[in-house]
């Protein structure tokens, strides 16, 4: 496997108390296990460490800044969650908090229908640690991103975005199931309650003007120029007191509104009940074996991704499942 079909996150000091976290995707872009442990292991360290003053999260791939998460990793996980309601949904994702704080019950999470709710579980706890601790997170997009791609943007402070014909966004709909890594939650607090209903209902991504007009990034730069420019602004969020950094993001991201751990949890509970069922787990099957049958993701074939949002889905449904 060569270097860049590797998936893991490569770090380094770009300025004094800067990291630089580069996302290595593969070349199809997708967001899977390793590169969440690898991010989780970046967040914990600019969470403990006071010599980590902001980071800057990247994509190495050369058109995409995540592309969105693995859909068999989404499958695989939604096929061995239990098939309950919202309301047992939300039982089972606190279960999973309990268990992923349990350290010796993972190995026998990573044996049960578990393991898929408790890895959604660590995401978010990835996510909302960035959220409460004083190191700033600056996203700096090189390019696309979807679904969990647009979700890891979202959680960060900043978003700077490469000019030119990106897009960002959540098309989960049209596979069947919502969001489920905090696109529903922090969207929402970027844009306001009626823009970020409107463009998760639709699955339209947001090109990278029109993200910028309405506040889902905040600036538009070169592509040359992006991560020095990320750096930067990094640089200047970061030289605040740490400690005053991280009690101004927990006042305004935990305290500002409905909190945002209740509403995430509440995400979670209706993406894992969607998630196992038969019409989400058909669409999924769908999108892997067309995948894999063109070597790209469906998402990013114009045509395909223009009749998916044409017909509202994509995929058939009634298509007989394949593993």
């Amino acid at each position: 496997m060569s270097e860049i079909e590797a998936p893991r996150v490569d770090v380094e000091e770009a300025a004094p108390g800067v990291l630089v976290a580069r996302l290595r995707t593969g070349p199809l872009g997708l967001f899977e296990r390793p590169l969440a442990d690898g991010l989780r292991e970046v967040v914990l360290r600019a969470q403990h460490d006071d010599a980590v003053r902001a980071v800057v999260v990247t994509g190495t791939h050369p058109e995409r800044f995540v592309s969105h998460a693995s859909i068999r990793w989404l499958q695989e996980g939604g096929r061995d969650s239990p098939r309950v309601g919202v309301r047992g949904a939300s039982a089972v994702a606190r279960l999973a908090g309990v268990v992923r704080r349990a350290r010796p019950l993972a190995p026998f999470a990573r044996r049960t229908p578990l393991r898929g709710v408790v890895e959604l579980d660590r995401l978010h706890d990835t996510f909302l640690r960035m959220n409460s601790c004083g190191a700033i997170f600056v996203a700096a997009l090189n390019g696309s991103a979807l679904g969990a791609g647009a979700e890891l943007a979202w959680a960060c402070d900043l978003r700077l975005m490469a000019d030119g014909a990106h897009f960002v966004g959540q098309p989960e709909i049209l596979l069947g199931f919502n969001p489920g890594g905090g696109g529903t939650q922090r969207l929402t607090r970027l844009v306001g309650s009626h823009r970020s209903l409107l463009a998760i209902l639709d699955g339209r991504p947001l090109a990278a003007r029109e993200a910028l007009a309405i506040g889902a990034v905040d600036e538009l730069v070169a592509p040359a120029e992006l991560v020095e420019r990320a750096v930067v602004v990094a640089e200047r969020y970061g030289a605040r007191p740490k400690t005053a950094v991280a009690a101004v993001k927990r006042s305004v991201y935990l305290g500002g509104s409905t909190g945002l751990a209740g509403g995430l949890l509440r995400e979670r509970a209706e993406f894992l009940a969607v998630l196992s069922g038969s019409d989400a787990q058909q669409r999924m099957l769908a999108y892997m074996r067309r995948t894999e049958a063109d070597g790209e993701l469906p998402l990013y074939d114009p045509d395909s991704y223009a009749r998916a949002l044409a017909a509202g889905t994509f995929g058939d449904a009634t298509e007989p499942t394949v593993a």
